[in-house]
């Protein structure tokens, strides 16, 4: 192997899918086994009942007959479990060359030395990513370039969430110290660099899953400008603060809690506007639609609730309870729905004028992290944690899985996902407990057209 001529990322994907291949055949050889001793049992069942007929011969008759049927059931289910795994097997190699094909690995943003649990693009330029980790710092990245531009290191606790204002250049984040801060930024982006040859494989691109954990690029958070200081902190809960977000318009923020409320505050003065309590359990997001004065939390509880405050003087709730485990998040569409994702393993999209069922239910094989919808095309992202990465319409058909290997993706649970529509391109991030943020081109219309 080692005078091989295949260039090493080749060669790497075909170990990969020959890897799994030979658990595919394992997982055959000991099936076969299993029916082995099942036909072994049955025989030794067939021939005590055939010594019990007086003058019987075990091999005639009706005796005769049953044991032809049973062995060709037997026969048929054997033809069946192999003809189900090499399917499995194809599909698996269609399945790896789609994911290339409609996702391309656009840059990894690595510099954090804890897990990234959220992320998020500006909404005015200039456009940057930036990223909330458990070690206690937010960081701007450049999109282009993977360099770190700042970072925000005034929280005391784990950075557990960060949004940016609507229409200034200031950032909120959550924190496990128990606050929200919003903070200026002001950053300049790098010179552009040439595309990337986009016909490439995904192993060609820097490759920085490989370190070590804890090795960062020399250009890490130490040697970038550093803010400290807080404009506003919000600091009302007498618990982990697990999320926050603008409301429309950006003057009042909404934070969620584990000390099961959520708050809503005046971003000029920092004070509490309304306490929005009723959840049982510890809340885990909370969201606010794009346009209106509508806000959505979510709770260990199995509920999320929505929140109406487009009349002034009054605010209404509404509690859903369509999950049966932990809701990890409910976030808006830029339609009428809504989309939950939860700990059971399923997400929900559900309609804002009739929200008494979902319209559509995905059944996914893992835990189902922080979601994120397109705003143009309605695409939701499902960040697991089993490490991959799902591609769904709304109306709950599969589109595509992102790719991941050995030397690409995510190496621990896939926290969060966001996307990027500018430019005539369309871009998703996700982000991971392995201290990466990644970022993807996705071929959308290659994708809708495999739909």
């Amino acid at each position: 192997m080692e005078d091989s001529k295949l260039p090493p990322p080749l060669r790497n994907n075909l170990l990969d899918l020959f890897g799994q291949i030979e658990r595919e055949f394992e997982n055959l050889y000991i099936e076969n086994l299993e029916l082995r001793r099942e036909i072994d049992s049955l025989n030794e069942r067939l021939t005590g009942d055939g010594q019990a007929i007086e003058g019987g011969d075990p091999t005639k008759g009706a005796l005769k007959t049953k044991a032809s049927h049973s062995t060709s059931q037997l026969s048929q289910k054997l033809k069946t479990t192999y003809k189900a795994s090499t399917s499995k097997i194809v599909s698996s190699f269609k399945a790896t060359a789609g994911s290339r094909a409609l996702c391309q690995l656009l840059k990894e943003y690595v510099g954090h030395r804890d897990g990234i649990w959220d992320l998020s693009i500006t909404r005015t330029p200039p456009v940057v990513l930036g990223t909330a980790s458990a070690d206690h710092s937010a960081l701007l990245w450049s999109i282009e370039t993977g360099k770190c531009l700042l970072r925000y290191a005034g929280h005391a606790g784990s950075v557990n969430s960060i949004k940016f204002h609507p229409t200034e250049q200031m950032a909120l984040t959550a924190s496990g110290d128990q606050t929200a801060h919003i903070w200026r930024y002001m950053v300049q982006l790098p010179a552009p660099q040439p595309p990337p040859d986009v016909s490439a494989p995904c192993d060609d691109d820097q490759d920085s899953s490989d370190r070590e954990e804890g090795e960062v690029d020399g250009e890490g958070p130490c040697e970038v400008p550093t803010v400290r200081l807080a404009t506003a902190t919000m600091k009302s809960h007498q618990g982990v603060v697990i999320a926050a977000d603008w409301l429309v318009g950006g003057r009042q923020v909404v934070t969620a809690s584990w000390d099961r409320a959520a708050n809503l505050y005046e971003v000029e003065t920092s004070e509490l506007v309304h306490a929005l309590t009723g959840h049982d359990q510890e809340l885990t997001h909370c969201c606010t639609h794009p346009t209106q004065r509508l806000v959505v939390t979510s709770s260990r509880d199995t509920t999320f609730r929505l929140w109406d405050f487009r009349d002034p003087s009054i605010h209404s709730v509404n509690v859903f309870q369509g999950h049966t485990d932990t809701v990890t998040s409910a976030v808006f569409t830029v339609g009428d729905n809504v989309v939950s994702g939860s700990d059971d393993r399923t997400v929900k999209v559900w309609d804002l004028k009739n929200m008494r069922s979902p319209i559509a239910t995905i059944r996914t094989d893992s835990a189902v992290n922080r979601i994120s919808v397109s705003a143009n095309q309605r695409i939701i992202a499902l960040p697991h944690d089993n490490r991959q990465v799902r591609l769904f319409d709304m109306s709950g058909v599969r589109l595509a899985r992102l790719p991941r290997s050995n030397r690409m993706g995510h190496r621990r649970m896939v926290c969060c996902t966001t996307w990027n529509e500018e430019n005539q391109s369309c871009n998703l991030f996700t982000c991971g407990f392995d201290r990466q943020a990644i970022g993807w081109n996705i071929n959308i219309p290659a994708l809708l057209q495999e739909k």
